[in-house]
């Protein structure tokens, strides 16, 4: 049995294109939906970045490959509860958007 792979992206017309589409669907990856306008729902900005970000400052990069070689530091660093927490988040920002009926999570 195939594991089920939950895919999430925002609405940017990159990830809506179909090149982009045709390649989740041939992955046979289940797309969660994500509510025009709403960055708050995306676990790279309320989650991912913001730690990123932490780890990152102070640091003094030569050039771009520094700078990816320390972001995929930073990512090969982090354990399964890492990326498990983001996405519980998620979850309970999915479930705060709509007991405020759609209304941004953070103001």
């Amino acid at each position: 049995m195939r594991a089920r792979v939950l895919f999430h992206q925002d609405n940017a017309p990159a990830h809506k294109a179909a090149v982009a589409m045709a390649a989740i669907e041939e992955m046979e990856f289940e797309l969660l939906e994500h509510p025009p306008y709403s960055p708050d729902l995306a676990p790279s900005d309320f989650y991912l970045l913001p730690r990123l970000k932490v780890h990152l400052r102070g640091n003094k990069f030569e050039d771009n490959s520094e700078v990816m070689a320390a972001v995929e530091a930073f990512l090969e660093g982090q354990d399964k509860e890492f990326f498990s927490k983001g996405i519980m988040g998620l979850e309970k920002r999915y479930t705060k958007c709509i007991n405020l009926l759609g209304d941004y999570v953070e103001k």
